[in-house]
């Protein structure tokens, strides 16, 4: 038998996105990427913009746009600071969002964990052990 965990793993975080997705339509108006980048603002703070494309794997100019959008919906200030470069900050709307969306999305996913048969703190210890290897590499 073919060992294809690469395989699924790829296929549940695909799937575990669009899930996410699909909730934060229904319940917020907001699609998954667009919550993300107020995750990401919210916790690495003001001039982050380049750390945030980094880390969801998009263009810095993506990016930008996703700021622009949230900044009209008024999720999100930005100010300019020296160069191109902007402060960016979560309005009291978009805080609200963001600690809504986190305990209700990994409400859901301990839910379909535990419902797996799979121990809820055993696989957060083994994702974040993995994580933490993929980090030292």
């Amino acid at each position: 038998m073919l060992r294809q965990l690469s395989f699924d793993l790829h296929a549940l975080t695909g799937r575990l996105d669009r899930a996410a997705d699909r909730i934060l339509q229904e319940r917020e108006s907001l699609s998954y990427a667009r919550f993300m980048v107020l995750f990401w603002i919210g916790e690495l703070g003001p001039g982050a913009q380049r750390e945030i494309a980094a880390r969801l794997g998009v263009t810095e100019p993506s990016v930008s746009r996703m700021v622009a959008v949230l900044s009209e919906l008024g999720l999100i200030r930005h100010e300019p600071t020296k160069g191109n470069r902007r402060a960016l900050a979560l309005t009291v709307e978009g805080e609200g969002i963001v600690r809504r969306s986190c305990a209700f999305l990994e409400a859901e996913l301990e839910k379909l964990i535990t419902a797996s048969g799979v121990p809820y703190e055993s696989y957060a210890s083994h994702t974040r052990r993995l994580i933490g290897a993929l980090d030292e590499r």
